[in-house]
């Protein structure tokens, strides 16, 4: 038996090449060797404010970048979160299991708190368990993340072994898989902050969307460093940041990339990586035009992946209703 394998993201702001390189781009590389479930996780995305209409077409979109960039619906189930309902079934059960206290905890909840403070929502409190719902439901093994999300990775297994140890085992206890290379892709306009959908300055991602010409723009002005040398240090976030996106996107050796360009300047250096961008993309974004050119086809394909994973969420949810006296 394969090990399982799920994760997703949220169809809020434009995904970047962050997204692409530290998640998605994983996921294709990880269907030959799990069985994989890849959500579209609409229902996250409610716990700030969002346009009905630009939601309902992001929803679309991210599911065909997903699709584009190479999962296949052959080997890995692909669906959107709300079309399952017992993900909010089983998120309210958890709250029941789940102290304040731990909620309060979580670092992303206290970052993006203090900045909304009086409009954040009980939806955003609550955001951790509906994560460990999402991943409880399927018996989940491995969960592909960034270090920002392993705090809610190992809630989930808190609350998981704090259900089991009063009703017996239920729930696998998942663990987080986290990539070395391309976890926390910058961004290009501050080098020391991850690159996020949620910032909005312009020239601080690249959006797998983005045209050669934008692409072009903003690595032209992505912020560098002093200095000369091109090299792979740390203390040099900003060249450091180009060179990971260098690597990632043509798969060059680290020592091959920084023989490559001895002895050469930065303008070199930009313009290099952004045609490797720009070649890395170019297949997923013609894919993209294709499946949004047929919106049935994309929809019969989300469909088909809601029933393939209903039938384990609704065997999970009714183990736990039984276990606790529900129905």
């Amino acid at each position: 038996m394969k090990k399982r394998v799920f994760s997703g993201v949220q169809p809020s702001g434009d995904l970047h090449i962050g997204n692409y390189l530290g998640a998605i781009k994983r996921w294709v590389a990880l269907q030959e060797e799990y069985d994989n479930i890849f959500c579209v996780v609409d229902l996250h995305a409610i716990t700030t404010p969002q346009d009905p209409k630009i939601l309902k077409q992001k929803i679309r979109e991210v599911a065909a970048l997903y699709l584009a960039s190479g999962i296949d619906p052959q080997k890995s189930k692909v669906f959107v979160q709300s079309h399952v309902l017992a993900h909010t079934e089983l998120a309210w059960i958890l709250n029941c299991f789940l102290p304040v206290g731990w909620m309060m905890r979580m670092t992303q909840f206290k970052e993006k708190s203090a900045k909304q403070r009086q409009q954040v929502s009980t939806g955003l409190l609550d955001y951790p368990a509906l994560m460990a719902a999402d991943i409880l439901l399927y018996q989940t093994d491995l969960v592909p993340v960034g270090e920002d999300q392993k705090q809610h990775v190992e809630l989930t297994r808190d609350v998981a072994q704090r259900f089991n140890s009063l009703y017996g085992e239920t729930f696998k206890l998942p663990a987080a898989l986290i990539a070395k290379e391309g976890a926390r892709i910058m961004g290009l306009d501050d080098p020391t902050k991850k690159m996020s959908k949620s910032e909005t300055a312009t020239g601080h991602a690249i959006y797998l969307l983005d045209s050669p010409d934008e692409i072009k723009t903003k690595i032209a002005h992505a912020t560098t460093d002093s200095g000369q040398e091109i090299k792979f240090d740390l203390q040099k976030p900003g060249i450091y940041n180009l060179l990971e996106i260098y690597q990632l996107f043509t798969g060059v050796d680290r020592h091959e990339i920084e023989s490559a360009f001895a002895g050469k300047g930065y303008g070199e250096l930009k313009s290099a990586v952004a045609e490797a961008i720009i070649e890395g993309l170019r297949p997923l974004q013609q894919k993209y035009t294709e499946l949004m050119a047929d919106p049935a086809y994309l929809e019969s394909l989300l469909a088909q992946g809601a029933d393939q994973v209903r039938p384990l969420a609704e065997k999970t949810v009714q183990e736990v209703k039984n276990k606790i006296g529900l129905g």
